[in-house]
């Protein structure tokens, strides 16, 4: 029996595009002539897997469609929420489905995560599809890199040569308690679900039965047509917003993890989009790109819609000026260095993986009184972004007007 792959297409880009009236879509950003639906639309092009279905919301539906019609993607189900309500729903409503069989194995993917081997994994999903039965969940462990205090972590416990139980879900950490995490070889929470669809509705009717009740009446009374579901309003929202991590995960007694040793992220901050982007610049696209100051230099990475990527390289005993912008916000993350940073009446210091957000219209400065140059990924977020939208109070080098 194939896999049915379900694709949660729900979130929005809020932690990358903070206080933007319209956050663009994470998933739907395009990186240079592709997005992050797209590979999750890629790595189910494959054998092992049934059509897929789309759980999303009525805003995203025609980018939905676009981006299946552009893969060439003819027999698909579109689930539409009537909600953002979070994970659990989104897995749950699209478990009951009709098109789904009782005993058919269901992975369920962020349309968000950027996971580039998908041959390995799908190897690895297909080797465990004997251990499903009608009571476990598997969940994908990511082997961690660094210490990441922005993804949750699982604590494992072999039971048998091919299993390893979950014994332990942890949130977001803080970094000392991400180092010990990796150190008891926890792995990230990748948040990919596979499990049979009798699996999900038993735990889901043992767990949260109100929540089970909800979501099949919501599936019950909903309007069909053609390839499209649009879930019944008034039973969905009666369903609190909840994870499916915190609604059955962490509540569930057989949870398993099959643990991946592959390049993953979920591109959840400017840093990791600007490391995957930085990774397929060519050498002579840096060179072009590369813009020198008194200060030091900025490099070009990449312009999106509503940002731009830069790398900032301070020399040492050197500043920027003392500035504000009319037009755009700005997101800096630390890479190397110590800087001195003003944001208006506030001066500190930042150290590498730390990060600062800088409001539209906050005057702000990064300083280097050291002798080791710093380096700063800089995201710049507004509708206007241009090297004039720079109004200077204090330089250095004598660039006040």
């Amino acid at each position: 029996m194939k896999v049915k792959p379900v694709i949660l297409c729900g979130g929005s880009g809020t932690r990358l595009f903070p206080n933007f009236k319209k956050s663009p879509s994470k998933q739907f950003i395009d990186f240079g002539g592709w997005t992050l639906f797209e590979k999750t639309l890629d790595r189910i092009s494959n054998s092992i897997f049934d059509s897929p279905i789309i759980s999303t919301n009525k805003s995203y539906e025609k980018l939905v469609r676009k981006f299946l019609k552009k893969k060439k993607i003819k027999k698909f189900k579109i689930i539409l929420e009537p909600a953002k309500k979070n994970t659990a729903p989104a897995i749950i409503c699209s478990s009951l489905i009709q098109e789904i069989k009782i005993n058919q194995p269901v992975v369920f993917f962020p349309s968000d995560h950027y996971l580039p081997e998908k041959n390995k994994f799908n190897q690895i999903l297909k080797s465990n599809l004997s251990n499903l039965n009608n009571n476990n969940i598997f969940i994908f462990g990511i082997k961690p890199k660094t210490p990441n205090i922005n993804y949750g972590y699982l604590i494992t416990k072999k039971t048998n040569k091919n299993i390893n139980k979950v014994t332990r879900f942890i949130e977001k950490p803080y970094e000392n308690k991400a180092k010990k995490l990796i150190d008891q070889k926890a792995y990230w929470n990748s948040g990919i679900v596979l499990a049979r669809k009798d699996s999900i509705i038993n735990n889901t009717k043992k767990i949260q039965k109100k929540l089970f009740n909800h979501c099949l009446k919501s599936i019950i009374k909903s309007k069909f047509k053609n390839n499209k579901i649009n879930l019944n309003k008034k039973n969905f929202s009666k369903i609190k917003a909840i994870s499916f991590d915190y609604a059955i995960l962490e509540k569930a007694t057989n949870v398993n993890a099959i643990k991946l040793n592959l390049e993953w992220s979920d591109l959840g901050s400017w840093v990791e989009i600007f490391k995957i982007i930085k990774s397929k610049s060519i050498k002579t696209f840096i060179n072009k790109n590369t813009f020198y100051r008194p200060w030091g230099n900025y490099k070009n990475f990449f312009r999106g819609e509503n940002f731009l990527l830069k790398e900032l390289t301070v020399y040492k005993k050197s500043s920027i000026s003392l500035q504000k912008h009319r037009h755009r916000a700005e997101h800096w993350t630390v890479m190397s260095g110590k800087p001195k940073i003003t944001i208006g009446k506030k001066i500190f210091f930042k150290k590498a993986n730390e990060s600062v957000f800088i409001p539209k219209g906050a005057i702000h400065r990064i300083e280097n009184i050291y002798s080791k140059p710093i380096k700063i990924v800089e995201a710049q977020l507004g509708y206007i972004l241009k090297e004039k939208d720079i109004v200077r109070y204090q330089d250095m080098y004598g660039r006040v007007k």
